[in-house]
């Protein structure tokens, strides 16, 4: 194959686009995805709306997940910590043996934030789940402002939440 010096010029800048676009420090927020999910507890359908000026912690996990279970207290702690100051957990369940399985974990850990069945639909919305756990913290404006793949130190949590209160 053979380029003149018009074509080197064209993917040099091609790349150049390509190289500073990758590494822009201003790029558009991403909104989180709107849903309608039932409650674990009580089957009534929880809007994502309904947390609309709130600092979000959306986290996709299922019960039979270690690393899932292992983030229960830390995810409890940080929403009796700043709820008051605005925050809220939303546990989104992939599982597939239906919300009574997810509300045992519910009782059995005590969890005190809401926790809806996730379905297909919104997994996707938010660009697909890989791997669970995995968390997408949100500001009051309603943008993912950090995912988190994996479980995710309470440390870590607590410095990201601090900078979006």
């Amino acid at each position: 194959m053979y380029f003149t010096l018009r074509s080197y010029t064209i993917i040099l800048a091609s790349i150049g686009i390509l190289f500073f676009s990758g590494f822009s420090s201003a790029s558009a927020a991403v909104t989180m995805p709107q849903f309608s999910l039932p409650s674990v507890t009580d089957g009534k359908v929880v809007h994502s709306a309904d947390f609309k000026g709130q600092v979000i912690l959306v986290t996709f996990f299922a019960t039979w997940c270690p690393p899932c279970r292992q983030e229960i207290p830390n995810l409890i702690a940080l929403y009796n910590e700043y709820k008051s100051r605005g925050f809220t957990v939303i546990g989104l369940s992939v599982d597939e043996g239906g919300p009574s399985i997810v509300a045992k974990l519910v009782r059995q850990e005590k969890i005190t934030y809401p926790v809806l069945m996730a379905d297909r639909a919104t997994a996707r919305s938010f660009g697909g789940i890989a791997g669970i756990p995995t968390s997408f913290l949100v500001n009051r404006k309603g943008h993912v402002v950090k995912k988190y793949p994996g479980f995710v130190p309470h440390s870590l949590l607590v410095r990201d939440l601090e900078a979006v209160l």
